[in-house]
């Protein structure tokens, strides 16, 4: 049987509840409610340097389909998207999003967490699975999903 290590996973179905989400459903739900309240700024954790890197669902689904097809045995197998970037980007993108115009504080007296997550998928990689979804063209997709979904 294969084993699969992921990263940050993103995209329908995310947990968008503040007090147990990760990162980006965290801050696609305070920028919208920031920008549904007519906040001025939308307060977050750290200094926005950590690196962390995001893999869609639907990656991940095609990563377990293509194990099964292949076989792929006895073995871990990182899966990830191969990028990362900085919270502080990922924050900007999150932003422009959700068409939110006021201003981002970030809270340094809060923990940064990691300085860096990126997985190494070079086995996996290796054997032709390749991620195909990119964060900054689906993000609007996510923040749909929880529009039409969550907020209902």
């Amino acid at each position: 049987m294969f084993r699969l290590c992921l990263q940050n996973l993103y995209g329908p179905y995310d947990n968008f509840d503040l007090e147990t989400s990760h990162v980006l459903p965290a801050m696609i739900r305070k920028f919208d409610m920031a920008k549904e309240n007519e906040d001025l700024s939308v307060e977050l954790w750290g200094t926005g340097e950590p690196l962390r890197e995001f893999l869609h669902v639907n990656d991940l689904a095609e990563a377990v389909i293509y194990c099964l097809e292949n076989y792929l045995t006895d073995h871990l197998y990182n899966v990830g998207s191969g990028d990362d970037l900085a919270i502080s980007e990922l924050a900007t993108m999150v932003k422009k999003v959700v068409n939110y115009q006021g201003s981002v504080i970030w809270d340094v007296s809060k923990p940064n967490g990691t300085p860096r997550k990126l997985m190494d998928s070079t086995r996996i990689r290796d054997l032709g699975w390749l991620p195909k979804i990119d964060l900054e063209m689906v993000l609007g997709n996510t923040y749909q999903w929880y529009l039409d979904e969550f907020k209902r």
